[in-house]
């Protein structure tokens, strides 16, 4: 345990730093890391180094070569540099590479150097040039600050949804700032610069001089600046050698340190774990890095050769040539373990397994006494804690058997937190290794969250790897093999050296029906990658028609798209290519692609019903279909014609259509029609009134009940309107006109084809009694009991029934005995019905 603790440095009383080798790195540079720009991503993030040959006078005849190394020194990428001149790298929070040029555009790559996109930031940044640039990060995403040769900054909070913003310029500033930083106040970027012995804080409409809470006096310049991961401290490296540390808004001060170094340092970064009350500042010099705070104690190390420093949410990660090694405050869980003579429950926890391993009595010892004091499950919690901040197995392993042994004298511990831990530390040993390259922290981790690692892995093409985190995690499908399998075929159709065929079968015997995976979106990528019919190919592996059809139709194959509209029996769906093809295809190449599709044909028509008129009347021309034709026509003559004249000429028009349909029947009709329409317009010329549209029952009806009995009857006679039809209309419209002595004398005129029945029901419904009577007497003997019981007389309608010897008759009449006076006559039907069934 004393070897253990060799590395620690302790910094006051209160803290302890160590720094531990992450990777020996075997890259093969070409270049000293301090003649290059150099970029290095966080948690654990990707490395970008780029020969920095346009600060020299006289650049370098040879292109400088961007490389991109995993954090273990492996080489991702390595593309020769054919742009302009570069001024500053960084990573984006998606790990995209952002380069910064002297003119102002900032080019953006991949992971493995695939050019992704570019932005500029602004004609003014392109007339001034770049001196200076900065990547930061926020909650909003990542931020590019520029600095210009007119000294003036200009930045935009999200590279994402570039919005540029002038920054107010600085009063009096001749030259650059000795340095300058970005901060974020109420999740707004700020800028922050030094000139001289004055600092100024720029927001996006004031330009603010600002003084740093207790600093020591006697400050002619500020030589470095840093701000920490969270944006809540701020240290500033003085010419007196002072290093001032507080808060962002430079209102509070922490402490203040002198180093007795007044060079410049080549860089500054804060050192602090999440939730630790500790504070501290990693400085570093050509050959000294120095871990300064609340203290006056520094802790101090050689630095052998040209280093880099990373900063990270709880420490620093530093590399050279040679190694990658990390720098971090000792958490309380291990520290109260692992310091000399701890008598901290874990501590005592730890030295028990070791003797219950040794088979040595002492076991008990420390056991009883972890218990006595009642602190075995604070022993537990802390091995389990101390294990996810190792970053070697082995003592992550002790820790681990530890607690695992104090659990088993506690009846109910939550098994939880241990299970979580085993299974989080697995996934933080495979990402660890040295040919993945992602060192992250247990507290990386858990900030970073799981689902963001897996993006990552993904990114890095490591599929294998994720998918076998998502089984053993028991992630849902959905959110963990499913879309991993969709990124790598959405890879996999990039790789053009393998034919369409066997990249579609490959990718369909991979994915299959699996969950969550969308063919639309892989064929969609093999489309952007001009894969056209690789794209084709995994469309037919896509069950769902909606995702098929728009993608068909952007890769220009319209009928393959109204094909599989139409196989879907989704209408809207058919609707959508029709109204793209009816776009795209002239209209004879539109109509012949109908003809062929019977069901796309019938929809457009309907669309046409409604939508296009005169396009339905060109497609019924096209086809030959003349009768459809002819009821076109017949419905334009009524929905556009107002005159009377065009009216019976698109009548005219159906009726030829439909005698070239062999329709005998509707031409006659039509024409019936537009005689009536004539004889209609004549009548309103000589008597007056609205005839027009009228139906022929409706004009003869008209005619009646405006006293034009001849006339009615003549155009009866005209239209071949049947005798009980037009007795039917007559009766009905003098009825209506109540006019009771002329309905008598057309009773009388002749015998009536219809009877006298209806005279009595049509009476009954105009409530004159007295009138039906008189026909109740008409009405012939089969209708006579209805008759009789229509207008009221049962009596004699039993009478009659009785005559009839007439079963129905007889009921109809009993059902309408409801009174004590119908009494008799119910008895007396029933004493008939008696004498018929002895008979």
């Amino acid at each position: 345990m004393d070897c253990y603790t060799a590395n620690w440095n302790p910094l006051g009383d209160s803290a302890f730093y160590r720094k531990h080798e992450l990777y020996s790195m075997d890259w093969d540079l070409k270049e000293e890391l301090k003649d290059c720009l150099v970029a290095a991503a966080p948690y654990g993030g990707p490395i970008a180094l780029l020969r920095n040959c346009w600060r020299k006078e006289k650049a370098a005849s040879v292109r400088p070569v961007l490389e991109i190394y995993s954090a273990s020194g492996l080489p991702l990428a390595s593309l020769l540099w054919k742009s302009g001149p570069v001024v500053a790298l960084g990573w984006s929070a998606e790990e995209e590479l952002l380069c910064v040029q002297e003119d102002g555009a900032v080019l953006v790559y991949g992971l493995h150097g695939d050019f992704r996109r570019h932005f500029s930031m602004g004609n003014e940044v392109l007339q001034n040039r770049v001196l200076d640039a900065r990547i930061f990060h926020t909650e909003f995403g990542s931020g590019v600050a520029i600095l210009t040769g007119a000294y003036r900054f200009t930045l935009s909070a999200n590279v994402g949804d570039l919005k540029l913003r002038r920054m107010p310029e600085v009063p009096g500033l001749q030259s650059a700032p000795s340095c300058w930083t970005t901060l974020c106040h109420d999740r707004v970027p700020h800028i922050l610069l030094a000139v001289g012995p004055d600092l100024y804080l720029l927001d996006h409409a004031t330009c603010s001089a600002v003084t740093p809470a207790g600093l020591a006096p006697g400050v002619s310049s500020f030589l470095q600046m840093a701000v920490s991961f969270t944006y809540r401290y701020l240290a500033l490296f003085t010419d007196t050698g002072y290093i001032w540390m507080g808060t962002a808004s430079l209102k509070e001060k922490l402490c203040e340190f002198n180093c007795n170094i007044r060079a410049p340092p080549k860089q500054m970064v804060w050192c602090s774990r999440p939730r630790s009350k500790e504070r501290a500042v990693v400085v570093a010099w050509e050959r000294r890095l120095m871990v300064v705070g609340n203290a006056p104690e520094s802790i101090q190390f050689v630095l052998d050769e040209d280093s880099y420093l990373v900063p990270e949410l709880d420490g620093v990660r530093i590399f050279s040539r040679s190694t990658h090694e990390f720098l971090h405050e000792v958490p309380v869980a291990s520290e109260e373990i692992f310091k000399i003579a701890s008598m901290a429950p874990g501590a005592l926890l730890l030295e028990a397994q070791k003797e219950y391993e040794k088979e040595s009595q002492k076991a008990d010892e420390y056991l009883r006494e972890i218990q006595e004091l009642g602190q075995l499950i604070q022993a537990v919690q802390q091995c389990i804690e101390a294990a996810g901040h190792e970053h070697q197995p082995d003592m992550q392993k002790s820790l681990l058997r530890a607690a695992s042994f104090g659990k088993c004298f506690l009846d109910r511990f939550p098994p939880d937190s241990f299970v979580h831990m085993c299974q989080d530390l697995r996934v933080l040993n495979a990402i660890r290794d040295y040919h993945i390259g992602i060192p992250l922290t247990y507290t990386q981790y858990k900030q970073l969250t799981i689902q963001v690692l897996l993006d990552r892995l993904v990114l890095r093409r490591l599929y294998p790897l994720a998918i076998q985190i998502c089984e053993y995690l028991r992630l849902p499908e959905v959110q963990g093999v499913s879309r991993i399998l969709a990124h790598w075929a959405c890879y996999k159709v990039q790789q053009k050296d393998v034919s369409d065929e066997d990249v579609a079968r490959a990718i369909n015997q991979k994915l299959g029906d699996t969950p969550g995976v969308s063919y639309s979106d892989i064929a969609a990528r093999a489309y952007g990658c001009g894969r056209t019919e690789l794209a084709i190919k995994l469309l037919e592996y896509e069950p769902r028609s909606g995702e098929q059809v728009p993608l068909l139709l952007k890769m220009k194959r319209s009928k393959l798209a109204l094909s599989k509209a139409i196989e879907s029996g989704d209408t809207d769906l058919v609707f959508t290519v029709l109204l793209h093809l009816k776009n795209e295809l002239n209209r004879g190449d539109f109509f012949m692609t109908l003809r062929n599709q019977p069901m796309a044909l019938s929809l457009y028509r309907q669309f046409c019903k409604h939508q296009e008129l005169d396009t339905l009347k060109d497609l019924y021309n096209q086809d030959d279909n003349h009768q459809e034709l002819g009821s076109f026509h017949i419905r334009a003559s009524y929905a556009a014609e107002e005159r009377i004249e065009g009216r019976v000429a698109a009548l005219q028009t159906a009726a030829d259509a439909f005698y070239k349909a062999k329709n005998e029947f509707a031409a006659k009709a039509t024409e019936d029609q537009m005689r009536l329409l004539r004889i209609q317009r004549r009548l309103e010329d000589e008597l007056g009134g609205r005839f027009l549209d009228l139906s022929l029952h409706d004009t003869v009806t008209t005619l009646i009940l405006g006293g034009h009995n001849k006339r009615a009857e003549q155009l009866a006679r005209d239209f071949r309107i049947p005798d009980k039809r037009l007795w039917w209309l007559k009766l009905a419209a003098l009825a209506d006109l109540e006019d009771w002595e002329e309905l008598e004398k057309f009773s009388k005129s002749k015998k009536s084809p219809i009877g006298y029945l209806p005279f009595v029901e049509i009476c009954m419904k105009q409530h004159n009694k007295h009138e039906a009577k008189k026909y109740a007497s008409r009405v012939g003997p089969e209708q006579k009991v209805k008759a009789l019981l229509l207008v009221g007389d049962v009596a004699q309608a039993a009478e009659v029934a009785i005559e009839h010897r007439n079963e129905t008759e007889l009921s109809l009449v009993l059902s309408h005995c409801t009174g004590a006076t119908d009494g008799a006559i119910a008895d007396k039907i029933q004493r008939a019905r008696a004498q018929a069934q002895k008979k």
